[in-house]
């Protein structure tokens, strides 16, 4: 739940979150979704640099979907390691500028 971010983990990674998180919808809001789940930035620009809003809305909650596309399972494996507030910039999947490649 926004603001009760003390002692969260990534809902992506399941790292522990520090001082930077966001609140990612599984259902995009413009898809009618409400619940947010907590993750770090760069879990949360990954997540939208390899989904569109469409794909996301099917998906749902479902966080086993996601990490089973190979971009984001290694996306996944390299990030295990990385400290928490870990920052770097976030390479493009096949969505970019909001369509598919």
């Amino acid at each position: 739940m926004p603001g009760d971010d003390e002692g969260a983990t990534c809902w992506l990674c399941h790292r522990a979150i520090a001082s930077r998180v966001q609140w990612h919808h599984p259902v995009p809001r413009a898809r009618k979704g409400r619940a947010t789940v907590p993750v770090h930035p760069i879990c949360h620009r990954t997540i939208h640099a390899h989904f569109t809003n469409a794909q996301l809305a099917r998906i749902g909650d479902d966080r086993d979907r996601l990490v089973r596309e190979p971009a984001v399972a290694r996306f996944l494996e390299w990030i295990a390691d990385k400290p928490p507030d870990f920052h770097a910039p976030t390479r493009g999947g096949p969505v970019r500028g909001g369509r598919r490649r």
